[in-house]
């Protein structure tokens, strides 16, 4: 068993930390806004006051914040991971950031005898709540050897994509396909719903055959409910897609249809829905198709 330090306590961070913590690992959690720790001292977790004190003693750090400047404050800032953490430790930054920031990030960690890996995740609230989650790694093979124990604490599918910066290369490739079929989805039920179609019937005929998807058994149901709470906000997939445009641009691949997306994913933001769900997406289909603010719950 590890002693982890787990930096970032929110949607995905928090279930995550807290399944480490019943597999048997002392993990010592830190989030920046507090009163958030209440569900990892219940599993048998701790909380720190500091990322200092979270990481001092600990074999791994574990990180899921938002983007990449959060990354950046938490492992480069004075009270951060680097300047605190014990040589050798193994850091697994569990955020979606850019690539190139995390190749920077992992050759600062080495030049001072830390072993970083960027392990993004797919799955949203549901699958770091059921330890399913789908998690892409880029490292070293010996790094990726050492942090699998780990990463099989809270996830189902994991695999090891290539060097530092291959899992968040994986990870923006991954949500460039989750837009498009949830944006798609709001098309299909805002187009069904013109025509006065038993929705629940049409999404469940839908789902049985080549339409069907992981998007579809999860999102419908929400877009169908008008439930968007924030299992994986609109303003983080805004974000996500601003790493694979320019990710895109700079490597010469042309993503138009991406594009657009990111342009809808934009104009959801710019309309007040970037704390909703991503299933919220409807809203922006429903604006576009006319309705008022009214008819738009």
């Amino acid at each position: 068993m590890s002693t982890i330090g787990f930096i970032g306590l929110g949607i995905m961070g928090n279930p995550m930390a807290c399944h480490l913590a019943r597999a048997g690992h002392t993990v010592v959690g830190y989030n920046r806004s507090p009163g958030r720790a209440a569900e990892l001292i219940e599993a048998g977790g701790t909380e720190a006051n500091s990322i200092a004190e979270a990481v001092k003693d600990a074999d791994v750090v574990a990180v899921m914040v938002p983007d990449s400047p959060d990354v950046q404050n938490v492992l480069l800032s004075e009270d951060g991971v680097f300047a605190h953490a014990q040589p050798s430790t193994l850091v697994i930054d569990f955020s979606s950031i850019r690539p190139d920031v995390t190749v920077e990030l992992a050759r600062e960690a080495a030049q001072r005898g830390l072993r970083l890996i960027d392990a993004p995740v797919s799955g949203g609230e549901p699958g770091a709540m059921n330890a399913t989650l789908s998690i892409m790694v880029g490292a070293a093979d010996a790094h990726f050897a050492a942090a699998k124990p780990i990463l099989e604490s809270v996830g189902k599918t994991i695999v090891h994509v290539g060097g530092n910066g291959a899992g968040q290369t994986v990870k923006a490739a991954n949500q460039l396909i989750v837009a498009g079929n949830i944006k798609l989805l709001a098309e299909a039920i805002t187009f069904l719903r013109a025509y006065g179609v038993d929705l629940d019937a049409a999404v469940k005929v839908l789902g049985g055959g080549l339409a069907g998807s992981a998007v579809l058994d999860q999102k419908a149901p929400k877009m169908l409910g008008r439930n968007f709470d924030p299992g994986f906000r609109i303003q983080l997939h805004h974000k996500d897609l601003g790493i694979v445009t320019s990710a895109a641009r700079e490597a010469g691949v042309v993503i138009p249809l991406g594009a657009v997306v990111a342009q809808l994913m934009a104009s959801a933001v710019t309309n007040g829905d970037g704390a909703l769900d991503h299933s919220g997406l409807l809203r922006g289909v429903e604006r576009l198709s006319g309705a008022n603010r009214g008819e738009i719950q």
